[in-house]
């Protein structure tokens, strides 16, 4: 078992450190990512700019851009660090919080709009604006609805765990 080096503050309300949540690039796996040198050459050839390094080691922010699957972070990386074939998404899903401006009775559909896999569905809602509903199974991951979310309650979240919505 390994120790953890926790901040007073996170002991004391019961917090618990974790290592960073980094999201590697499409096609990285955790195998991949220990041949990595820390190159640059993946983030510099990103043509949306979602790629940068964290550590010496590629990571997305979802918060400036999104992932197009393009595959340039694959074909400029000089190491064997990207697995055989193309990717086409990621482990994880969005997840829609209960700060979501429909769940608060403000009009939105930013999110949907922005979905390149139409991922993203608004269903009615009596007496209130239309409220939205992710179709986990078309999801790739790519974060396209994660930036233009006004209110920032669009995240990731495991693949296999079911979002559910107040």
């Amino acid at each position: 078992m390994t120790q953890q080096a926790l901040s007073r503050r996170s002991f004391l309300s019961g917090g618990r450190c974790s290592a960073v949540d980094r999201i590697r690039p499409p096609g990285i796996g955790g195998v991949g990512l220990a041949a990595c040198t820390g190159c640059g050459q993946c983030a510099e050839h990103c043509p949306t700019g979602v790629i940068g390094l964290v550590d010496g080691l590629p990571a997305l922010d979802f918060a400036a851009a999104e992932c197009t699957f393009c595959g340039a972070c694959a074909q400029n990386c000089p190491e064997p660090v990207f697995a055989d074939g193309a990717a086409g998404r990621f482990d994880h899903v969005v997840a829609i919080a209960s700060s979501c401006l429909p769940f608060r009775g403000v009009d939105c559909q930013a999110c949907r709009d922005a979905c390149p896999a139409e991922a993203i569905r608004f269903r009615p809602v009596r007496g209130g604006p239309f409220v939205p509903e992710l179709m986990a199974e078309a999801c790739t991951g790519c974060g396209a609805c994660i930036s233009v979310c006004p209110v920032g309650a669009v995240a990731t979240a495991p693949r296999n765990v079911e979002a559910t919505y107040a």
